[in-house]
């Protein structure tokens, strides 16, 4: 899926994903990647200890039911986050997070395409005599 890969490689890029965060606070949509970013950090965590607080927190703040920053996921993906929260494992939000990543996909990142952050992001990497990074 070529959106998805090109997705990937925004995220991956500092400078694309400062424009892309900057692009969902001004849609009011900022949860999703932040979602996002928290299980890439999580998925680094190497103290077996820490990983129950660290994906509480994750819990509380973006999957629960009337969480600050809910995000849109279905009710069995997170019926099933919910059973995994007495003994987290590395990979718990996995299914939440693809979730995520493909309505960013499919959803904001088109938009993003079209915005004037788009437009800034690739003329500060033109000016700085960089490749074009992103195939479209």
């Amino acid at each position: 899926m070529e959106c998805y890969e090109n997705m990937t490689k925004l995220l991956t890029n500092k400078d694309g994903l400062t424009a892309f965060r900057e692009f969902l606070k001004s849609e009011f949509s900022d949860e999703n990647i932040e979602f996002w970013l928290a299980c890439e950090d999580f998925k680094k965590t190497k103290i077996s200890s820490q990983l129950a607080g660290k994906a509480n927190k994750i819990y509380c703040e973006y999957i629960k039911t009337e969480a600050p920053r809910e995000v849109n996921i279905d009710h069995k993906t997170r019926d099933l986050i919910s059973q995994k929260m007495s003994q987290p494992t590395i990979n718990c939000f996995d299914d939440a997070q693809e979730l995520i990543l493909c309505l960013m996909a499919k959803d904001s990142f088109p938009r993003f395409l079209k915005s004037d952050h788009y437009k800034e992001l690739t003329k500060k990497q033109e000016s700085n005599g960089q490749k074009k990074w992103l195939s479209f």
